[in-house]
């Protein structure tokens, strides 16, 4: 019972990877496309945790913390390059503005 409940949780957050998905195509600007790609790692992790516990595969938590961590990165990433581009000076702004 426990491990089909899992498994249709996991169905339901991959839907929720595929919207992001979409607004990473759609996006209007880089922030937006960011943060399709941060709701996409965080799918991903919650599903991982999901299957390992409805397979009972802890390797699959260790993944898990994997992708949490290189999620952490990318949006550090993100945040110190945009930073950069919005103080570095006013063309710069613009163009983070469009992107």
């Amino acid at each position: 019972m426990t491990t089909t409940l899992y498994l249709a949780a996991a169905t339901l957050l991959l839907a929720n990877a595929g919207v992001g998905a979409w607004r990473i195509w759609r996006g209007p600007t880089s922030a937006d496309r960011m943060l399709a790609a941060e709701l996409i790692s965080t799918s991903a992790i919650a599903v991982l945790l999901l299957l390992g516990a409805a397979l009972e595969l802890p390797a699959l938590v260790d993944v898990a913390l994997l992708f949490a961590l290189l999620a952490a990165i990318a949006t550090a990433n993100f945040v110190t390059r945009t930073w950069t581009l919005l103080h570095e000076d006013r063309s710069a702004r613009e163009e983070a503005r469009r992107d």
